[in-house]
């Protein structure tokens, strides 16, 4: 007997990179509020992760300041600006399971634009030192 292919795996080791990226950044740590994973700088969110159990699409949601990263964030299939009224402040989500979805090292590049609007700029020169 053959096993079905999970077409979630990918985008969940997608996720699952991109977020030991972003918990490798100066200063981040990982909580659950809403029991959704998001990765915080100064105790301000700078990535959203959302959830890994397959009840949603993995996707994540960053803040894009420099307006050519965010207009190629929202150049994505099925980016959008991010619910809740963020999406004005410049929160984009991006979906991770959608055909055309980015690699890895885009992805992280956007986690850390989002890191450098977050950080203070203490943690800032530091990552920028390393």
């Amino acid at each position: 007997m053959v096993a079905a292919k999970d077409p979630l795996r990918g985008p969940l080791k997608v996720r699952e990179k991109v977020r030991r990226f972003a918990l490798g950044l100066p200063g981040a740590v990982e909580e659950f509020p809403w029991g959704e994973s998001v990765i915080k700088v100064n105790k301000k969110v700078f990535v959203f992760l959302g959830v890994d159990d397959g009840s949603y699409p993995p996707g994540i949601t960053v803040k894009l300041k420099d307006q050519e990263v965010h207009e190629h964030a929202m150049s994505v299939p099925g980016a959008e600006p991010a619910g809740y009224g963020l999406g004005k402040s410049g929160w984009v989500s991006v979906p991770l399971a959608e055909p055309g979805a980015p690699e890895v090292e885009i992805l992280c590049d956007w986690v850390e634009e989002s890191y450098r609007v977050i950080a203070p700029k203490r943690l800032i020169d530091e990552l920028d030192a390393d």
